[in-house]
């Protein structure tokens, strides 16, 4: 099954903003987004961060619109409530049965671990008081953060962001695992899809964040070079060569031409037209991120 036109990629040129960071400066980031057409009607979720020692990611939002650009937010997640030290890249699903699960990326206090959580509810509105669930716990060796999901019928798929925590200081790292579901909650691996290429703009680690296409896959993910470069990816296309996600050679990684250069988290929504809505976090000159959008 396609989903959308695999030579139609984002671009940092022509962008809307559609959530500006908090504030000015590195560190400040609106982003991390994911987003879905229902019935018309455009739904997104992103994560808010300060800056370390201020804050880091301190709430999921999730927000409705009718033209994909300005967003009306309807309900919002603090980490108080789920005693996580940071929030970063939330999953909003409608569910086939009816309802809504928002999944989230969460942080354990004092660690470099972290979990994916849900809540269940009727409407987006009454996620915040719904039915949690912890979906993936990791474990003492891996942090696992960052899904990307697609439902069709039955079937569940999920593309998770790992970080393996064997080598002190060095848990930025990371690769992508493959998972299958038949409700969402219960979660199969199937094993690691995708890595960095030693030499590379992506040697230090690769995460998928959108699919473009299932049959065969092709990826937007994002990945940096080393670890100075956490938090400031860039993106770049991976197809599948019948084993594993392998990067496309002809797709430079794409890059905002301001600050640390971060243009991460590229989420695709296709649209009745055949165009793609994409949302992306992109850094500003001043070295804040912003969660934007464009249309291709």
């Amino acid at each position: 099954m396609t989903i959308l036109a695999t030579n139609t990629l984002p671009s940092p040129e022509g962008l809307e903003v559609v959530v500006p960071a908090p504030d000015a400066g590195p560190g400040n980031w609106s982003g991390a987004a994911s987003a879905v057409l229902v019935d018309g009607v455009f739904w997104l979720t992103y994560r808010v961060r300060r800056p370390l020692g201020v804050g880091r990611g301190v709430s999921v939002v999730v927000a409705r619109s009718d033209d994909g650009v300005r967003f009306t937010e309807v309900a919002e997640v603090q980490r108080e409530a789920f005693g996580t030290e940071s929030f970063e890249r939330p999953v909003l699903v409608p569910l086939p049965e009816g309802g809504w699960r928002l999944y989230l990326s969460c942080a354990t206090p004092g660690s470099k671990h972290w979990w994916v959580d849900s809540l269940t509810a009727a409407s987006p509105a009454d996620l915040p008081q719904g039915e949690r669930r912890v979906v993936l716990p990791g474990d003492p060796k891996l942090a696992v953060k960052d899904p990307v999901i697609l439902v069709s019928g039955r079937e569940w798929q999920m593309w998770v962001c790992c970080h393996p925590l064997d080598d002190p200081g060095h848990e930025d790292r990371m690769s992508t695992r493959h998972l299958v579901s038949s409700d969402g909650l219960e979660w199969h691996d199937r094993g690691e899809v995708l890595t960095g290429s030693p030499g590379t703009w992506d040697a230090r680690g690769a995460r998928v964040t959108a699919v473009l296409a299932t049959a065969p896959l092709v990826v937007l993910y994002d990945g940096r070079a080393d670890a100075l470069a956490n938090w400031h990816e860039t993106t770049g296309l991976a197809r599948w060569d019948g084993t594993r996600l392998v990067a496309d050679p002809a797709v430079e990684p794409i890059a905002s031409p301001h600050s640390d250069g971060a243009f991460r988290y590229g989420c695709a929504v296709p649209l009745p037209d055949g165009r793609t809505r994409f949302y992306l976090e992109s850094a500003r000159p001043d070295g804040a991120h912003d969660l934007v959008t464009c249309l291709r």
